[in-house]
């Protein structure tokens, strides 16, 4: 075989570069799943890649993903390998986010990297996830911020608080909610009597009480710009946010444009966000105010509903597949309604 010259040999160190960066990426989006009392993990067709051998499994993040064994909890890599050992204490948001994952081992918090080494150590009594390089610390009732570096940036002054989203915070003092930007500014004031983060540029705030008060929404200078007149309402996702019309055992659930124009009627009893283009809703009839025994099925932006076969609970699409339950039967769907795999029936 003739022998590549120069310029031809680096065109190969680019092209394999390139290959693995993008077989790397595609083995990145695995999904969990449980069968016969154990967990592991498929791709995106439904080919289980990581057998069923975990207590508990949960979704990869940044290449990571936590999983249980023996009562511990650790981390596996996309090979499925165990690369930092299950020693860590329950946790809710113990995934790794900005290559960083807070971990717990009895009462004490601290911050890993990717090979499971100690980079920081927080003086607080409970710490949190990192989120946009900063991450919630917590001491005894009040609540502040820190960096990747571990410096305290926000003092622990807050009676409740938020991770950072889209550069700004939700902090709560004297009983009203504002926002702080990263360098602990208050950027929107503190009257709100509740409020979510920042999503698509708008965050869903509340004014009055949890029973008669009012939703609406405002953007990153604090201007409200849908009307506070909604019985609730949710974040923007794809373009769309949740709002409900009527009480929270009674009410029906629609969705909003940007412009607060209503563009999917509230004909629905209980309803998710979009997500991945989709959104799961509910015509089931309340139970003594409950959903308890809904079934759920999937609407696209106009509303017309594209899976109908009814999930035992609400579950999200990510990346084309859902995980959803029916009679009981644990299934990931395509959004055309068709499973890609299905856990072994109960006999």
């Amino acid at each position: 075989m003739k022998s590549l010259n120069l310029t031809q040999k680096i065109v190969v160190l680019i092209m394999i570069g390139l290959f693995s960066k993008f077989t790397v990426k595609a083995q990145e989006m695995l999904y969990p799943f449980q069968d016969k009392g154990k967990y592991g993990y498929i791709n995106k067709s439904g080919k289980v890649v990581i057998p069923e051998q975990f207590d508990f499994a949960e979704k990869f993040y940044e290449g990571m993903a936590v999983v249980k064994k023996d009562g511990k909890r650790g981390f596996v890599d996309i090979a499925g390998k165990l690369v930092v050992p299950a020693q860590y204490d329950s946790k809710l948001d113990m995934y790794f986010s900005d290559g960083l994952a807070c971990v717990k081992q009895g009462m004490k918090f601290t911050y890993i990297d990717k090979t499971g080494k100690v980079v920081i150590e927080p003086k607080s009594d409970y710490a949190f996830r990192m989120s946009e390089g900063m991450a919630r610390v917590q001491t005894e009732s009040k609540f502040g911020y820190i960096n990747k570096a571990g410096e305290v940036i926000v003092k622990t002054i807050y009676e409740g608080a938020w991770d950072f989203q889209e550069g700004m915070a939700r902090v709560k003092k004297n009983g009203k909610w504002g926002f702080i930007d990263k360098t602990g500014k208050v950027v929107i004031d503190f009257k709100y009597d509740e409020v979510f983060d920042f999503s698509e540029g708008t965050a869903n705030v509340r004014i009055g009480d949890e029973k008669s008060g009012k939703w609406g929404y405002i953007d990153k200078t604090g201007k409200i710009v849908i009307d506070i007149q909604f019985d609730r309402a949710y974040a923007f996702t794809d373009g769309l946010a949740c709002i409900r019309v009527g009480d929270f055992k009674s009410g029906t659930f629609g969705f909003i444009n940007r412009e607060g124009k209503m563009v999917i009627n509230p004909i629905y009893t209980g309803a998710g966000s979009f997500w991945d283009g989709l959104a799961c809703i509910s015509t089931s009839p309340l139970v003594s105010g409950s959903l308890k025994e809904a079934k759920w099925n999937y609407i696209d932006k106009n509303g017309k509903v594209v899976v109908s076969k009814g999930s035992d609970f609400v579950a999200n699409f990510t990346k084309g597949l859902a995980y959803v339950s029916y009679d009981g039967v644990l299934s990931y769907i395509d959004k055309s309604g068709k499973s890609v795999w299905t856990a072994t029936p109960k006999k």
